[in-house]
């Protein structure tokens, strides 16, 4: 990250500043385990000491990582309605009260924040891949306080008229995209495979929302109305196109597949750089040809949404070779920016900037999934979500906790900004996609349609293509 004024980067600073950022981060482990890699051979004194437990994980030992982090978020996203100004539990719902809200401070987390989207997509995943219903008993525990609270939200409302104060006014009146498509995406999945009450009329609420609601561009593509009059934000791919393709999904109604391709091609066609192959932050009407600034986890959004689009998205439409196109070309561009501890950073083209959890997390998950889904090729890209997989292993502390996420970030115009972002283990942002990544990791693991060959102190995957691989100079 970047020094403070008037200090100066020497080698001893540099080195005192690495091992206090690799204890810091990473407090689940022990010193042997943080840079001895238990692949190699102890005797090879051409095994480096490493930042990272560079190794082959096992589907073990990512399964106990997402219960630690599952552990965490029971504690940490509690269902209860509060006094928001005491923190205290309201048990009296028979009538509202003004003061009625559904968290009491940072450490919990909103249940209705774009954010929990992502966590509840996480855990229907882990549930799938893992067989335990813990996960999924986590959205099911969260769906039915959404079913239950929300006449009494809405009570509120028509009685106090508190408008933003309102808890549930993401539902009762939604007002942008982060209102509406991340949450309405996790529970049309949350609905198809039978977790939790059904909540249809919320689905059509934020369904609407996104088709007839949202302020759009001209041409249709989905925009806001900030920082300038007519922005698009790289964030928006999340925030609308898996709800439009999972509104399609369950219809069947292929408008919704429509829209989605077209927000694709469209914020694509404004937003990404074709050289680097990577996507800016945001693009203003006013200013197209304006300096871009390539933040991290808005690139995330966009490997999420790509991948969650091309997941339902019919094989026979028209759109299905440009949305794969698409994606190929980001999860090749992101890959070029990993860094030497495995994560990515803050920006991706800036090595000065910090090293980023959240967007981290979430190129992992696209790789390996790209990978399982037969979208990519295993040979390269899977030593990279390994990699990528062992640095985001220094950011889960042993409580469960997600370390290194940048906080909410607008679309801004200067580095200074970006690089400045805090990082939060509060930041709802890491926990989504950590289990996104934990989940795929396992399937990648198990996948029989490679093998995983550990050669010369590094990782190959390998095509089971009748091939054979040979180390006959090595031997």
């Amino acid at each position: 990250m970047p020094f403070l004024d008037g200090m100066r980067a020497t080698p001893s600073f540099l080195a005192g500043s690495l091992l206090a950022c690799v204890i810091w981060a990473a407090p689940s482990f022990a010193d042997d385990d943080l840079y001895l890699n238990r692949d190699g051979k102890p005797s090879d004194s051409g095994e480096p000491r490493y930042p990272v437990p560079y190794q082959l994980p096992t589907p073990a030992e990512i399964a106990e990582i997402l219960n630690r982090v599952h552990g965490y978020l029971e504690k940490a996203a509690p269902t209860h309605v509060v006094d928001r100004r005491t923190g205290k539990p309201i048990t009296d719902l028979a009538a509202p009260t003004a003061e009625a809200a559904t968290t009491a401070g940072e450490e919990e987390f909103n249940p209705l924040a774009y954010e929990m989207g992502v966590i509840h997509s996480g855990m229907l995943k882990a549930t799938q891949v893992t067989g335990d219903d813990r996960f999924a008993g986590f959205t099911r525990r969260h769906l039915q306080f959404i079913a239950d609270r929300l006449p009494y939200f809405r009570a509120q409302e028509e009685k106090f008229h508190l408008k933003r104060a309102n808890s549930f006014r993401g539902i009762l009146e939604p007002a942008a995209l982060d209102d509406s498509g991340s949450m309405c995406a996790a529970l049309i999945r949350a609905r198809l495979d039978h977790v939790g009450p059904d909540l249809m009329p919320v689905i059509t609420t934020w369904g609407q929302y996104i088709a007839k609601g949202q302020f759009r561009l001209a041409d249709g593509t989905l925009a806001r109305q900030r920082p300038q009059a007519e922005s698009l934000w790289s964030d928006d791919f999340y925030m609308s196109v898996p709800a439009l393709a999972e509104m399609g999904h369950m219809t069947g109604d292929r408008a919704w597949f429509d829209d989605a391709v077209k927000n694709v091609e469209q914020m694509s066609a404004r937003l990404f750089n074709t050289q680097l192959g990577i996507y800016t932050h945001g693009w203003n009407a006013n200013n197209p040809d304006a300096p871009q600034f390539y933040w991290g986890r808005a690139n995330g959004w966009a490997v999420l949404a790509l991948c969650d689009l091309l997941d339902v998205l019919p094989k026979d439409h028209p759109g299905y070779p440009k949305v794969m196109a698409q994606l190929r070309a980001l999860l090749h561009g992101v890959s070029q920016y990993q860094s030497g501890s495995g994560l990515w950073h803050q920006m991706l083209d800036r090595n000065d900037s910090y090293l980023e959890t959240s967007a981290t997390a979430m190129f992992v998950y696209g790789l390996a999934h790209a990978i399982n889904q037969g979208w990519i090729s295993p040979t390269t890209y899977g030593s990279i979500a390994q990699a990528g997989w062992c640095g985001l292993l220094t950011r889960i502390t042993s409580t469960g906790q997600v370390s290194g996420t940048c906080v909410g970030t607008t679309f801004a115009s200067d580095q200074v900004y970006y690089y400045h972002r805090p990082t939060s283990v509060y930041a709802m942002h890491g926990y989504g996609p950590v289990l996104l990544a934990g989940a795929e990791m396992i399937t990648l693991l198990k996948n029989p349609s490679f093998e995983i060959q550990v050669k010369l102190r590094t990782y190959h995957f390998v095509p089971k293509d009748g091939k054979a691989t040979s180390y006959r100079e090595h031997l």
